[in-house]
């Protein structure tokens, strides 16, 4: 910078410019001049009339300065601009301009004509331009204008130099124009050889330049100084223009604000912020006035510098002066308050911007949706999209990116997927963001299936995986279990760098969730011996598995690795670790001497140290850190839930041991715990347990909960009196047990054959209880009905319907079965109807149900019409509505339908089974039908199905009544064969009393004594039996089997009818 090493510089006096030629006032023009100069103008015009020009001397005699020679020169430029623009029939010539004849005469010799130039100045412009076509050195300077000696004056030469298109003409014109003897040094001329040296980047001779100008004794105004720096500023000189702006500012020379506004955009587009905010500041500190542009490069420098609130505050100074900004301005400031938060800022600038009518570009609407996501204000966002579709604007990747993080947040999983799809099928599908964003919403959804598809979807388009890819990629493999899997997207996203601890905590966890203890634990080794930076999730996981597998020393030396971290300082929850194991002394340590305050003390850290030592078995410790836990205000709930979580994880024997401190130090546990307790020793069939636990904690304090349990246990166990006395002791105390307790009493009672019981608190609850719920009703007529209260189940139901407790289809079918066994069939058959008519679906089990008591009526028809309605309704019968069917018909003596019904159940591929052939074989004994009967028992067994002794017994009985003795001892012989066993009591009645009703006496008395040990306390059997001896004349054996009777408590039928006169 050889300007430096001039006097100007370095505080020496200012040398005064030469004068130049004084040239006539003009008139101000209200428009500027389109005079176009061959030199290209700058783009930062340093002559734009930012600053008042100084008034003209009162006393023209006083030589003007350069500043004022300026000034008068572009004043009489803007008159003949606008002379030339009026010229033609109606041009005006202002009356105030005169010529002397002198100037008559010279203007009519140069044959200028309203020209800007003469003919000779014109002349040397075009000889030094072409100059341009040859190389340097291949000409004279002094020989080309050698006819333009003495004919130009030092205007007319500044004009030729003004006009002139390369730099070399440029330096060799002004070295010629320095020879002439018109010329004379101005700062002027300077200027321009600065300004075209600037143009092409020539700084080492425009710095020559500048130093000569100095010695030759120009001071340097602010237009030359501001060309120099504009030119620094144009080819990146930064560090060379802020050190001559500088030396400017020392000698009190202000650059224009357009120059200021050159280097301010130079130094941002290099990313020099900081330089352009002191840049900026200093401006202010001079009272430059600057323009709508400066404001919008400074209010870009300070937000990238950081200096959010003064780009704010100089975005208000912009508007106030009035300058409109522009929408990357509002864009900019949008974007920092939605960084910082600043919701009502950021909406008060949108708003603004859009009455100014500016519209928002898409970075613009991405910043504001950003802003709402992170908020939560779903329906502005929203609201701007709908505002996007009125404008017709169309939405980028980003935007599709944050439509698709909304939908995820707002649970709409199915149209964020759609949205994905449109985005790929518009063909904007191309950054990795987007494919992650789709992929996190399939994670909330629960999805990671789909989340990895997504992922395979990114990878085969070819994008690269960032760090943040391959976090997602494990998240996935982690929801999906995959440990294999998770485990290579663990390994990849290392080779990128050291894990973020949300992964390493995510691997931690799959590894414990799996059960790989092993693994587990060298996986926390590893991080430990990585020097990972734990955040307090990672240490609580850490933690939380040590405690868990009672690993002590590990817990000790990790929690004092991490406490003593400093920024775990204030963390309650490690330092609660941190500084009672620093306390603590194994073995040994009578912890009552230890000085502690509970109040500094982590209740969940505590709960955590409990289950570590219960881990280890150490009984000491345990109660120890039990009586700290039980000091906090939340302590006894956190050990009551940690007696829930043994329960349920299995670890009864820890439940039992912490339960079982917390006896000793004079403590309950909660009724939550207590219930987890008694069912899980219910569930365990150990119910002296869960009567010893129930004990325990019997007291006024004792909840319904704990109540609940026992009593659902004494149900399911077998012990209905031992519910209904703890009902009673329960509701005594005030509990309102609810519809479930109370519907599992009843059952259990009813089930049990405690129909009083039952009925007493269906009573009380009608009577009392609020809480009345469908189920409930239910239990109560079905409880009635197994009861035979009939018409106080009738009366339960109406009740129901009173209080608008809305009936299940189970409710009717209980209600069918009512009125079907009191015989109202047509209340039967109107329940029925009701039931369809409240659009409940009806199942097969209410058809059935009516058809079985339409066949126990003998309604063969209406049976049949609803049989044949069921399956019209699409209801296709099952083996069991079948075999109900086929019963019911045999009971009602209807062979035919019930041969009908066989045969379609084998017709719609219904496997009979043992009952089905035994409901047909009843159908066909009870109608006297034996071939059928018979050839159904075979069929039966080719069919692959033992006959049982009920299916021939049938058959025995219809042999007997019709009088086929000896048919009936054929089938029953066949069944002695074929059974393999002894027959059930029921068959030797069958066949006992048909040798009775055929006269038999021989065959029933051998028959009797043949199968005397099998009778058992059957009273029609002995009673028969010694009617047969006496008719016999055996009077020793009827006596003797009368004795018998007696001894075993078998009352004698003494007026027993036998059917046919017994003969002998």
């Amino acid at each position: 910078m050889e300007w430096a090493r001039s006097s100007f510089f370095s505080g020496t006096g200012a040398c005064l410019l030469p004068l130049l030629p004084a040239t006539p006032k003009s008139s101000k023009s209200s428009k500027p001049s389109t005079l176009r100069s061959s030199i290209s103008p700058d783009p930062w015009s340093l002559s734009d009339g930012l600053n008042k020009p100084k008034s003209i001397s009162k006393n023209p005699k006083n030589p003007l300065s350069d500043d004022n020679a300026r000034r008068i020169i572009k004043a009489k430029a803007r008159y003949l601009s606008a002379l030339r623009r009026n010229q033609g029939s109606r041009a005006q010539t202002p009356k105030w301009i005169k010529r002397t004849p002198e100037q008559m005469v010279r203007y009519l010799h140069d044959d200028r004509n309203g020209h800007l130039y003469g003919k000779h100045v014109v002349a040397a412009v075009k000889t030094v331009r072409a100059l341009s076509e040859k190389r340097d050195g291949e000409y004279d300077m002094r020989t080309v204008m050698s006819g333009f000696v003495g004919k130009l004056s030092f205007r007319e030469m500044c004009v030729v130099l003004k006009e002139q298109k390369g730099w070399r003409q440029v330096r060799d014109f002004f070295a010629w124009m320095k020879l002439q003897f018109s010329y004379r040094p101005s700062v002027i001329v300077y200027t321009i050889v600065l300004r075209m040296y600037g143009q092409v980047g020539k700084i080492k001779l425009a710095e020559q330049t500048f130093l000569e100008m100095l010695e030759a004794g120009c001071e340097p105004d602010e237009v030359a100084c501001g060309t120099l720096l504009c030119t620094y500023a144009r080819w990146g000189r930064h560090n060379a223009m802020l050190s001559f702006y500088s030396a400017v500012e020392e000698r009190g020379v202000m650059p224009s604000a357009a120059v200021f506004n050159f280097m301010l955009s130079s130094l941002q587009k290099k990313s020099l912020h900081q330089n352009v905010v002191d840049l900026w500041r200093k401006m202010v500190y001079k009272r430059v006035a600057p323009n709508g542009f400066t404001y919008t490069v400074v209010i870009s420098s300070l937000i990238k510098e950081g200096c959010g609130d003064e780009a704010l505050q100089t975005f208000y100074k912009m508007k106030n002066a009035g300058f409109l900004p522009e929408e990357v301005t509002y864009s900019l400031l949008i974007n920092f308050c939605t960084k910082n938060g600043s919701w009502d800022e950021a909406i008060s600038l949108y708003e603004d911007m859009r009455s100014l009518k500016i519209i928002p570009s898409n970075y613009t609407r991405a910043s504001l949706l950003t802003l709402c996501y992170r908020k939560g204000d779903y329906s502005k966002a929203l609201a701007l999209f709908s505002e996007m579709g009125r404008y017709k604007v169309a939405p980028d990747e980003v935007i599709y990116g944050l439509l698709i993080r909304i939908y995820g947040k707002l649970g709409l999983y199915e149209d964020a997927e759609n949205t994905f799809k449109e985005i790929e099928h518009l063909g904007l599908l191309t950054d990795e963001k987007t494919y992650l964003a789709m992929a996190q919403v399939h994670l909330s959804s629960g999805n990671a299936e789909k989340a990895l598809n997504v992922i395979e979807l990114m990878k085969n388009k070819e994008i690269r995986f960032s760090r943040y890819a391959y976090i997602v990629c494990l998240q996935c493999h982690v929801k999906r279990r995959d440990l294999d899997s998770a485990e290579g997207a663990f390994l990849s996203l290392s080779k990128t760098g050291l894990p973020d601890t949300g992964s390493f905590n995510d691997m931690l966890n799959l590894y414990i969730n799996l059960n790989q203890t092993e693994k587990a634990k060298e996986f926390t080794f590893q991080i430990r011996e990585d020097l990972v930076k734990c955040d307090e999730e990672l240490f609580k996981t850490i933690i939380r598995f040590y405690c868990k597998n009672g690993m002590i020393s590990e817990t000790e030396q990790f929690a004092q690795e991490i406490g003593g971290v400093g920024s775990f300082a204030d963390n309650k929850f490690v330092q609660t670790f941190y500084r009672i194991i620093r306390g603590e002394f194994k073995g040994q340590e009578k912890y009552e001497k230890s000085i502690v305050v509970p109040d500094l003390f982590d209740s969940m850290a505590l709960g955590l140290m409990l289950t570590l030592y219960l881990a280890d078995g150490s009984s000491r410790n345990t109660e120890y850190i039990l009586k700290l836990l039980l000091e906090t205000a939340d302590g006894l709930s956190i050990a009551s839930k940690l007696i829930g979580k043994f329960v349920r994880e299995g670890d009864i024997c820890k439940a039992e041991a912490l339960n079982n401190h917390l006896i000793r130090l004079g403590c309950r546990a909660e009724d939550e715990a207590v219930a987890s307790l008694i069912s899980w020793y219910a569930k365990g069939e150990e119910l002296d347990k869960a009567e010893a636990i129930f004990l325990k904690a019997d007291s006024p304090l004792s909840g319904k909960v704990v109540f609940k349990c026992m009593i659902d246990a004494y149900g399911k166990s077998g012990r209905p009196e031992d519910a209904y006395s703890l009902y009673r002791k329960a509701t005594e105390k005030g509990h309102d047990l609810g519809p479930v307790t109370i519907s599992i009493i009843v059952n259990a009672l009813t089930n049990g054959g405690k129909h009083q019981e039952a009925e007493d608190i269906v009573r009380k609850s009608l009577q009392e209880s609020s809480e009345l719920d469908t189920v409930l009703f239910n239990t109560f007529i079905k409880a009635m009905l197994e009861a035979g209260k009939l018409n106080f189940a009738e009366r339960i139901y109406e009740q129901m319907l009173s209080l608008g407790v809305a009936p299940s289809i189970r409710t009717f079918n209980t209600m069918i079965s009512v009125y079907g066994r009191g015989g109202k069939l047509n209340k039967a058959a109107e329940m029925f109807g009701t039931a369809g008519g409240l659009a409940l679906p009806l199942d097969e089990k209410a058809y059935m149900n009516l058809i079985g008591f339409y066949c126990k009526a003998g309604e063969r028809q209406e049976a049949s019409l609803l049989f044949a309605k069921m399956k019209e309704e699409g209801i296709k019968p099952g083996k069991v509505s079948y075999n109900a069917l086929i019963n019911s018909c045999a009971s009602a003596g209807w062979y035919e339908e019930a041969e009908e019904h066989f045969q379609a159940m084998q017709g719609d591929c219904v496997l009979p089974d043992s009952f089905t052939y035994l409901s047909v074989i009843r159908a066909y004994a009870g109608c006297a039908k034996f071939i059928e009967a018979e050839e159904t028992l075979k069929s039966m067994q080719r069919e692959g199905i033992s006959p049982s002794c009920a299916h021939y017994n049938h058959l025995v009985s219809a042999f007997a009544k019709a009088g086929l003795i000896r048919e009936a001892e054929r089938v029953y012989e066949e069944m002695l064969e074929n059974t393999g066993s002894s027959p059930d009591v029921a068959c030797h009645r069958t066949m006992f009393r048909g040798y009775l009703d055929c006269g038999c006496v021989e065959k029933a008395i051998g028959l009797f004594e043949k199968i005397r040990e099998h009778v058992g306390a059957n009273r029609f059997m002995w009673s028969a039996a010694i009617h047969c001896y006496r008719s016999a004349g055996m009077t020793e054996k009827a006596e003797a089997a009368l004795n018998t009777m007696k001894n075993e408590g078998i009352t004698f039928l003494e007026d027993l009818k036998l059917g046919l006169q017994l003969k002998v």
